[in-house]
């Protein structure tokens, strides 16, 4: 495991199984990409997919951070999955319960044209399986418009935050709510676009979906 992948504050948090890492991957929807432009730190928000032991990130081919990714710029990606928020006695105490993956490396941009539809395939079913099935693919105006890179998990842990709040001996007494309030994230009824035909309903992956 490289250094800069072991958790230093709360070392008992980290997780370095990849079945953890890539259960917590698998259930997340937004990757914060994290890079040095310069002097400037940026972290820009994308779509992602992982395949094995590597994830696709999605951008566009005239962003300037995609750009930069593909010039070989060291990168963090992180994907935070939060479970509920944790209130203790003492306000210092209060937390967040929450299941976290960071990632360092290179990411590499995807020119074989095989291989990016590839990405782009595993990035719609990450975000919702089955619809490639059924939803066009990218035309090659389209792909032009597109970039994917490719980044390695090799260099990845797992930072995971459970159970209730760690209160002080002494605010134990306190006439005060302690507890967890637990987060979830639901899925309403499906609304159609204004132009699909009556006839057309949604299908059962996109009905019934959940994470």
């Amino acid at each position: 495991m490289q250094s800069r992948t072991r958790v230093r504050r709360h070392p008992e948090r980290g997780v370095y199984d990849a079945e953890t890492v890539h259960a917590i991957l698998d259930e997340g929807m937004i990757a914060h990409v994290g890079f040095v432009d310069g002097e400037t730190p940026v972290v820009i928000p994308t779509a992602y997919g992982r395949d094995g032991a590597s994830m696709y990130l999605h951008g566009s081919a005239v962003a300037l951070w995609s750009k930069r990714m593909a010039e070989g710029v060291p990168v963090c990606v992180t994907v935070t999955l939060f479970d509920g928020l944790v209130l203790a006695r003492s306000t210092f105490k209060h937390s967040m319960n929450y299941r976290s993956v960071m990632i360092f490396g290179n990411a590499v941009l995807v020119s074989d044209s095989q291989e990016k539809l590839h990405g782009l395939e595993r990035i719609v079913e990450h975000l919702v399986p089955g619809r490639s099935r059924e939803a066009r693919g990218p035309n090659e105006t389209e792909l032009t418009a597109t970039s994917v890179l490719r980044l390695s998990l090799a260099e990845s842990s797992a930072k995971i935050r459970s159970g209730g709040p760690l209160d002080d001996d002494a605010d134990f007494s306190r006439p005060v709510w302690a507890g967890v309030l637990p987060a979830a994230v639901t899925y309403g009824t499906p609304v159609p676009d204004a132009l699909v035909p009556p006839i057309v309903s949604p299908p059962d992956y996109i009905r019934l979906y959940e994470r």
